[in-house]
């Protein structure tokens, strides 16, 4: 019912767009592009005929270039990234979290690829080279490496003012991983223990060993059956000595979903 409702959703949008495009009314175009998410418009640009695909995307938000391309299939994506001039390439996936570079990367053309990974520190070009090197399918594929940790002994308090000293926190955040001295998982600590605990409560006191840690070469779509059959939101992945590599949000594993629905609707269409 909730794919059904997805689709007739998408239609009526690509129906107005299409109105829009064919009067000329980039206006009205852009009003309408203006009300949708990265993933909304990637599924109207897979919708379009190329001509019209390529003229919503000169007319999308270059704060969602990035977005839109990691949404987008293969070749949607490779169109799009012909019709666009490289310095805006790297603008629109300079920002973009590790593991959905790491999707794309192979994808852009030499020249972007360079200048992105030239813009990058060095701890982020080990960390992108850390996911690109496990199979896309797997766990590790899909983790983003840029986790938040903690350690047992310290005190809520701590781990407040830990949080307020960076410049962001994840979209989706609703765990902090709790780690030993060598990196090796423990458990998690739930974000609401912040506002309801005392300050002076240690993270051991509050730890939740109740979430198992998903081994880094685990395939996606048994990871998509771990978060469908526990109700994740996020998960930690680990490696074969138990020490924390990365995590993986809801966000990675509905792509994850919906490939697997798109590649069985073609399947029994006797499609690839």
């Amino acid at each position: 019912m909730a794919e059904t409702k997805h689709e007739d959703k998408t239609a009526r949008h690509l129906e107005r767009l299409s109105e829009a495009l064919d009067s000329g009314t980039q206006f009205q175009v852009r009003k309408l592009l203006t009300n949708l998410s990265a993933a909304e418009i990637g599924d109207l640009l897979e919708s379009l005929p190329i001509t019209k695909r390529l003229a919503v995307w000169e007319m999308t938000d270059p704060e969602l270039d990035g977005d839109v391309l990691v949404d987008v299939n293969d070749e949607v994506r490779a169109t799009l990234i012909r019709g666009t001039r490289p310095e805006d390439l790297v603008t629109a996936v300079g920002d973009l979290e590790l593991d959905d570079l790491a999707d794309i990367l192979d994808d852009l053309p030499n020249a972007v690829t360079t200048k992105v990974l030239d813009a990058m520190d060095h701890q982020d070009r080990v960390r992108l080279a850390q996911v690109m090197s496990y199979p896309e399918d797997s766990a590790g594929g899909l983790m983003d490496p840029d986790f938040l940790s903690v350690r047992a002994d310290v005190t809520l308090d701590v781990v407040l003012r830990y949080l307020r000293m960076r410049e962001g926190l994840p979209e989706v955040f609703d765990l902090l991983w709790v780690i030993d001295r060598n990196n090796r998982y423990l458990g998690s600590l739930k974000l609401s223990d912040h506002l309801t605990r005392q300050p002076e409560c240690t993270v051991g006191d509050r730890l939740d060993t109740s979430l198992k840690a998903i081994p880094v070469t685990m395939p996606a779509k048994q990871v998509a059956m771990e978060f469908e059959h526990h109700d994740l939101v996020t998960a930690p992945v680990v490696d074969e000595g138990n020490r924390l590599l990365g995590w993986i949000s809801i966000d990675d594993v509905v792509d994850v979903i919906r490939e697997e629905a798109e590649h069985s609707i073609l399947a029994s269409a006797g499609l690839d």
